[in-house]
């Protein structure tokens, strides 16, 4: 296929929106991600992630925060663009080039389903139904790509509140990587590379006290916060 004919291909957009869902009833905290159930296509039935087709006069950016706005109600989350995929065979409807996009969110809120969607929902990321078009290939790309970014940004303060625990820092990280941490080696490593400001305040509830902080940037930089 030649640049002319590959110019003339319809572009999409699609988000994969990660949160991470805190601790409760005895479970571990657990890292979801948001579905909608297409309604209507080859595709019926089947969750997928939200997304559709960029206009001619958006950028690629504006096109991801529309159809996650419009579809969805999540408005000015971390956005960033993930991978393009273009296999001739992904949409059963005809050929369509997607720029996938990822974003996360501090908290799972609750949902404003589009027309053209059935529904949408939270799913836990280890146990995700099978998906529409090339979704499946779309998740795995996203999460690894979300590992990688917490050995290497800061990443995790869109998936946090202004205020927590070293704690609730800690069982973020486990519930993206999959894995428990070394309690002590992370903590130590956590407030060494100074990207933490203490508060001043503890959280009380029914376990022991916990010192509260805050990022020292809530905006993305190239710096890991362990």
């Amino acid at each position: 296929m030649g640049p002319e004919e590959l110019s003339l291909l319809p572009v999409a957009v699609d988000v994969v929106v990660f949160t991470v869902a805190p601790a409760s009833n005895g479970r571990k905290p657990r890292l979801l991600a948001l579905l909608v159930k297409v309604k209507e296509g080859p595709f019926a039935g089947r969750w997928a992630f939200p997304g559709g087709r960029v206009s001619s006069a958006e950028t690629l950016d504006e096109a991801a925060r529309r159809e996650l706005s419009s579809q969805t109600g999540l408005a000015r989350v971390f956005l960033e663009q993930l991978y393009t995929f273009g296999d001739p065979a992904r949409d059963p409807g005809g050929r369509v080039v997607s720029v996938a996009y990822f974003a996360l969110v501090p908290a799972a809120p609750a949902l404003r389903t589009a027309a053209r969607y059935a529904e949408a929902a939270w799913f836990p990321v280890r146990s995700l139904p099978p998906l529409a078009y090339d979704h499946d290939r779309i998740a795995r790309v996203a999460l690894r790509r979300l590992r990688a970014k917490l050995g290497y940004s800061n990443v995790a303060w869109s998936l946090l509140p202004p205020e927590f625990t070293l704690g609730d820092l800690e069982r973020l990280y486990e519930a993206i990587l999959g894995r428990p941490l070394d309690r002590r080696n992370f903590r130590k490593k956590a407030l060494a590379l100074g990207q933490l400001r203490p508060l001043g305040r503890v959280r009380r509830g029914p376990h022991r006290p916990g010192a509260l902080y805050a990022f020292a940037s809530r905006r993305p930089r190239l710096s890991p916060v362990i």
